[in-house]
This record gives structure tokens, sequence and C-alpha cells, in this order.
């Protein structure tokens, strides 16, 4: 059994040697890369080196646009098809495709192959450079006797973004725009405005952020007590209303008791039957009669 294992492990070793010289390596996935219309993009070939008897071709979607011969000369295909890439390509020493100046027309499925296998595939998106939003006021629905205001945030000619107003680090409002749109509006209702507001126009990769500075578009708020005074000021009044309640607590719980016990004394007294006295009146007059029934007479002999 060890030497089967061994000898395994040998035909692993070797087979891993021979696709390393080869330089071929199967992709298991697919790859996503991005970047900013304009800026370059390099597609890994995941080849450390090109082999002399090797063809690498690079193909966007299912049209060849570049090859690497076996003699390691670069080869750029300008047909119909792959001519928006005119002057565009850079091929290096390990087979890695560059796309100088990038467009978004550019965003597709690219993928590297040699004579026998796919080496790797990799998914470019190209997003559009983002404008600064405007922010500006929705007079439609302003006026001077209104006691709000109404805002607008504005973005031309955009795709794939989101439009948002934030205040301070927080989302107020959101819109997502997937389509190319020549104008994108989100709008904002508000009482009173300050400096905490703000509208940003973002991709996947990238962000563009208006403040709202201008005053003037919408009335503006009173100034509050600073942030640590407000702080201090709401412990302040949590700390009171604990004390109050706990003072409330032990009230109704005197309450409670003293109404408890007159409640009890209450009940003993109720239990307690009074009797009226009566009083029995004496016949002295009998009591005499009686003890001269019970008297016996005798005479008493004189002396001579």
């Amino acid at each position: 059994m060890p030497k089967n294992i061994n000898d395994m492990v040998m035909l692993i070793f070797i087979c891993l040697c021979l696709w390393s010289l080869n330089g071929v390596f199967v992709a298991d996935a697919v790859k996503s890369e991005s970047v900013t219309e304009g800026e370059s993009v390099s597609l890994n070939s995941s080849l450390t080196q090109i082999q002399t008897h090797e063809d690498i071709e690079w193909k966007f979607g299912d049209i060849l646009i570049a090859k690497v011969n076996k003699n390691k000369e670069s080869v750029f295909y300008n047909t119909t098809a792959a001519g928006r890439f005119r002057g565009r390509l850079k091929l290096d020493q390990t087979g890695s495709l560059t796309i100088i100046n990038s467009r978004t027309t550019d965003s597709g499925l690219y993928t590297v192959s040699s004579s026998r296998d796919t080496i790797n595939t990799i998914n470019l998106t190209v997003y559009a450079r983002l404008p600064v939003p405007v922010i500006s006021s929705n007079s439609s629905q302003n006026s001077s006797s209104s006691s709000s205001c109404s805002l607008v945030c504005s973005a031309v000619n955009v795709s794939h973004v989101t439009l948002s107003w934030f205040k301070g680090n927080s989302v107020f409002s959101s819109i997502r725009v997937s389509d190319l749109s020549s104008r994108s509006d989100l709008l904002l209702h508000l009482e009173c405005v300050d400096d905490s507001y703000s509208c940003v126009l973002n991709n996947p990769i990238r962000n563009q952020t208006q403040h709202l500075n201008n005053t003037q578009l919408c009335h503006t708020c009173a100034a509050g007590p600073p942030v640590s005074l407000t702080v201090l000021i709401s412990a302040a009044a949590a700390a009171a209303a604990g004390s109050l309640l706990i003072v409330a607590a032990v009230g109704i719980f005197c309450i409670c008791r003293k109404h408890r016990n007159t409640h009890r004394e209450e009940t003993r007294a109720e239990e307690i039957t009074y009797a009226d006295p009566t009083f029995n009146t004496r016949n002295r007059n009998k009591s005499r009669a009686t003890e001269e029934d019970n008297v016996e007479y005798t005479s008493v002999p004189h002396e001579s």
C-alpha cells in the first residue's frame, strides 16, 4: 500500500510539472475586472511565460482580437468587428493583455486560450465617468409664502448609477438609474436646511458628491445647542425622569400600605358586638319580709 501511494504522489507531481512547463492553467471560474472610462486595464493571462510551441489567443466574446504566435510575436487583428480596439491593445511576455484608454463599449467577456485549453476568462466592466450632481431649487413647488422648500438633485447622461440624498452619513432617499438617461432628478422636501445635506452620485467603483452649502435655496435651520450640550441635557433629563419614577413608586407603595392598614382596623371594628347594659332593681322590702319569716321568736325568762 505505501508503494502505491508513493507512485500516485509522484504521478501527480509529474503532471503538475508538465502543466507548468506548458504554461497552461484551466480557468475554474470567471474573474471580474472594473475600470472607469479612459483608464487602462490589464487582463491577466495567468501564465508565467509563453512556450515556443504554443499559440496564445485573446478573444472578445467570439471575436479574435490578439494572438501571440509560436515565435512570441504579437499579432493584433483589425477586422471590422475588432477594429474598435485599433491601437489600444498591448501584449507582454506572459501573454497578458492591456487595453489602453478604455471605453464603455469594451465591457464584455474576454477569454485567453492556448491551442488546447481555455486558460482564463475575465468579465470586464467599463463604467462611464461620473459627473458632479447639481443641486437646485424646485421653483414649481417653492413659494415665498411657503414655510417649506423643495430641492432637486440632478445628473445628466448617466447609467448604472445610484443618485442619493444624504444627511450626514445617513441616506435620506435614493433612486437607481439602470439605463442611459439624459437627465435623472431626485427631489427633497424640507422645512429648513443646514450644511449637513449632500447629494451623491455613485457606481460600484466611484462616487461624486455635491454638498448643500448654498443656504439661499432654502430656509436655514435655527442653530441648536452643541452636540456635547445636547447629549448632556439628554442625560440629565433621563436621570431626572428616573428619579421621578423612583419617587412615584415609593409614594404609591406608602399609600397602598397605609390604605391596607386602615382597611384592617375597620374590619376588626366591625367584628366587635356591643350589647346594651341591663340594670335590675332589688326589692328590699321583700328581702326583709323573707328574713322575718325565717325568724322564730321565744320568750325570755326574767330573773326574780
